[in-house]
């Protein structure tokens, strides 16, 4: 047994990391991706843990061993993976085929072959500069995603077309390392060409295709009567980490059983995303997963920085840094030909171009395994490392400066037909429970072309309206961040129809805390809710039971002979004292038009009966 919890001394230093130097970088005004970097740079072997033997002190506050954090940075990748296949679906991805598989694949076979060239011109041999074109034709999904959701640039043009792109270059991580083991299979017969090695290499593809038609299968079966059981028992209150728990057990499931079958854990989040895209129960758990992604994800920024090897930058830094500034030159170029030639804007496609550029992570995977075969020289392909770690930390820079040029165009003013947006509710209606009330609604909104989604915490309640064709999802509303991934920000109205005022209230208040100018109408319980809800904002209140009331006592006078003026007089009166004091609730600031709570035009009046004829 370990006293002294030095097992768990990198953890803690990468968690005081994290709490400490990442606030610090956001006030600043600094990329938290850049301050993540910068830790792992300051509490690296060359950082802090330089000046340890003459400050002994100092060693508590470094990372010793990067290798703990390996497996917790490669989970981090693949959170993020799943988060993006989570955006997508089967029928997205066959809308986006051109995009992943023409320009994407392309943009990887340019961008290999030209850098492989360039290699080969200083005198690599084919098969070494292969695998370094074939690196750094890779971009960084990990850096790039993060950089652009923080600059607010992922649902545009450029953002989408990035994504695609990042998208097919993930994809063809496992067919380039399929490549590098066929290439040193070629090498070790002295450059001939065998059918038999070749064959033989080929084989490996069978285990990873029967792992993948595995997963997708079992994905389809398992995963939504799981998350149904797991939604039940959530509202017998037997506890919501059920569904963290859920979340955590598909991300690490599907990896593991990619990894198994010869693919990277990576691809395996991507196709669970993918499948639970499908289902009611997305929403939650995005808002589930996003903690852990983030703080996963940091840890593969701080190994990126760890990695940085600041004594090899000061022995040539003219070499490192003039290197990594060719690469990035002349991915930059190839890309921004090929996004030209497939229709882009200038200004989009320089954007475009200038955050694809850098190196990616997986380069660092490629390289390794070329070394292992023999094909890449240790010397040249760490030298090559080196400079794609320094490139990487330029995508934030480079991100800004694409921003701008993109900013002195016309926004949007290129379209992407093959690329859907990011499915949400954009410009919808979002319905809050989807009862009996909600689902009338939904059919009046549908009924006049008006779009919506809706969210309930009853999964049986969402099943029936998405077999009904409803786009209908499992989610809490009250929620700031499940409002956040339904995308409050620019929905323009959100009806609350719950019954239970408590979580009416809850919803009402996270809203208008978003968006002061949000459209925000709700069902109240009576008058005294309805008053309530319009002091914490809402546009609208609609109390059913006073409604109610009034209705069945304008009926019940008039049927008991009363006359029909003196009862519409009394009903209207009564309206009108209820709109004053729904008015007298509203804050000052919004009463800029008065309460529609209560109807204000009565029914017309019942004709008599005509007389009986003689």
């Amino acid at each position: 047994m370990h006293g002294h919890g030095g097992d768990y001394k990198d953890l803690v230093v990468f968690l005081a990391a994290a709490g400490v130097m990442v606030p610090l970088v956001n006030r600043l005004k600094i990329s938290p991706v850049l301050g993540f970097l910068a830790a792992g740079v300051v509490l690296g072997p060359d950082g802090l843990a330089r000046f340890a033997h003459a400050l002994p002190f100092l060693s508590y506050f470094t990372i010793g061993d990067p290798g703990q954090l390996a497996q917790l940075s490669e989970l981090g990748v693949a959170f993020l993976l799943f988060m993006i296949g989570l955006e997508l679906s089967w029928e997205r991805l066959r809308a986006m085929r051109r995009l992943v598989f023409g320009l994407g694949m392309m943009q990887v076979g340019v961008c290999a072959a030209v850098i492989g060239g360039g290699f080969l011109l200083i005198g690599q041999t084919l098969a070494s500069a292969a695998v370094l074109g074939m690196g750094l034709a890779l971009s960084s999904t990990a850096v790039v995603m993060p950089v652009l959701a923080e600059r607010g640039r992922l649902k545009g043009v450029v953002g989408r077309l990035t994504f695609a792109i990042l998208l097919a270059q993930d994809l063809s991580v496992a067919p380039i390392l399929i490549t590098v083991t066929v290439l040193a299979a070629v090498a070790q017969q002295g450059g001939a060409l065998d059918p038999a090695i070749l064959g033989q290499s080929l084989f490996t593809l069978i285990p990873a295709a029967v792992g993948l038609g595995l997963l997708v299968l079992l994905g389809r079966v398992v995963l939504r009567p799981m998350f149904r059981s797991v939604a039940r028992a959530r509202k017998a209150d037997q506890g919501g980490e059920l569904f963290v728990a859920a979340s955590l057990l598909v991300v690490v499931g599907a990896g593991l059983a990619a990894q198994a079958s010869g693919l990277s854990m990576s691809i395996g989040a991507l196709v669970a995303g993918v499948l639970l895209a499908e289902t009611e129960f997305r929403r939650e758990v995005e808002v589930s997963i996003e903690p852990f992604k983030g703080l996963l994800l940091g840890v593969f920024f701080v190994g990126v920085g760890l990695g940085l090897d600041l004594d090899a930058i000061a022995a040539d830094p003219v070499g490192v840094f003039g290197l990594a500034l060719a690469l990035t030159a002349v991915k930059a170029g190839v890309i921004f030909a090929l996004a030209r030639l497939w229709g882009l804007g200038a200004r989009p496609a320089l954007e475009t171009a200038l955050v694809l550029a850098p190196a990616g992570e997986f380069a660092f995977v490629i390289f390794a395994t070329g070394m292992v075969e023999g094909l890449a020289p240790p010397g040249l392909t760490n030298a090559v490392a080196l400079s794609a770690t320094v490139s990487i930390f330029s995508i934030p820079l480079l991100a800004m400066i694409g921003q701008k040029l993109a900013k002195r165009s016309e926004p949007d003013a290129t379209t992407l037909p093959d690329v859907p947006a990011p499915t949400g509710a954009d410009g919808a209606v979002i319905i809050v429970g989807f009862g009996r009330v909600g689902r009338l609604i939904g059919e009046m909104l549908k009924a006049h072309d008006q779009a919506f989604i809706a969210l309930d915490t009853d999964a049986a309640a969402v099943a029936a309206g998405r077999r009904d064709g409803f786009e209908v999802f499992y989610g809490d509303a009250g929620r700031r961040e499940m409002l956040q991934h339904c995308g409050v920000q620019s929905t323009r109205a959100l009806i609350v129809t719950m019954d239970a005022p408590a979580k009416v209230d809850e919803v009402v208040q996270t809203a208008r805390a978003m968006r002061e100018d949000l459209i925000l109408i709700a069902r109240a319980r009576d008058d005294q809710h309805a008053m309530r809800l319009y002091g914490l904002g809402v546009t609208d209140a609609v109390p059913e039971t006073t409604e109610a009331s009034l209705q069945l006592a304008e009926n019940t006078l008039v049927d008991l002979g009363v006359p029909m003026g003196l009862v519409l007089a009394s009903i209207h009166e009564r309206r009108d004292q209820f709109r004053k004091a729904f008015q007298a609730a509203t804050p000052v600031e919004r009463r800029n038009r008065p309460s529609r709570a209560l109807r204000r035009t009565a029914r017309s009046p019942r004709p008599e009966p005509a007389p009986a004829k003689d």
